[in-house]
């Protein structure tokens, strides 16, 4: 969310939205492969959890490095800014490299699931609710971050802006490296 909001207030609402096209497909995707069984397989194999927490911590990272080294809006030879595809597949990859959306989808979702009737079908509507809400919340992050573009239009707001949201993004990369911590690996998340 600290990386859309920043996003949406430097490259503006178009650049969001496809970030939050991105985002929304990857809760899909997740929500899919939860149906078929995927999430729990990556919530119980310590190897692949561990390899997806990794990899979203570093993307994470270097979300956080982009936001704070990030000067003006990249412009192209076509006077465009990246082009949309760059945001969207940037959302996308965010939320599937996301452990704790995995772990959402295993650990949260099936308490709602009636055994009684399909599984497949209740996960899939889940998901697909779940993914509409999402889309809601960070579409309305959009629109609140690029109303608040032209207050930081200022060179020196905008930069003070970034690192903060910057420094933000590190303390979620942390959190989600410590929220998610083995208990036997010598780093307790403190439950």
């Amino acid at each position: 969310m600290t990386y859309l909001a920043v996003l949406s207030l430097v490259e503006g609402r178009r650049a969001g939205l496809a970030m939050v096209a991105g985002i929304v497909l990857g809760l899909l995707v997740i929500g899919i492969l939860a149906a078929f069984g995927v999430s729990a397989f990556v919530a119980e194999s310590k190897f692949v959890f561990a390899l997806l927490r990794w990899f979203g911590v570093l993307y994470m990272l270097w979300l956080a490095y982009d936001i704070w080294s990030g000067g003006e809006p990249s412009v192209h030879h076509d006077g465009q800014s990246q082009p949309i595809r760059d945001y969207f597949g940037r959302g996308f990859i965010t939320n599937v490299l996301n452990p704790k959306a995995a772990v959402f989808y295993v650990a949260v979702l099936p308490t709602f699931v009636e055994p009684s009737r399909p599984v497949l079908h209740q996960t899939l509507v889940m998901s697909v609710a779940y993914a509409g809400v999402a889309t809601i919340v960070h579409t309305m992050i959009v629109l609140l971050a690029s109303t608040m573009r032209p207050l930081l239009q200022d060179a020196d707001r905008m930069r003070m802006t970034r690192r903060l949201l910057a420094i933000s993004l590190l303390f979620v990369a942390v959190w989600l490296l410590w929220s998610t911590a083995e208990p036997g690996l010598g780093v307790s998340p403190g439950r």
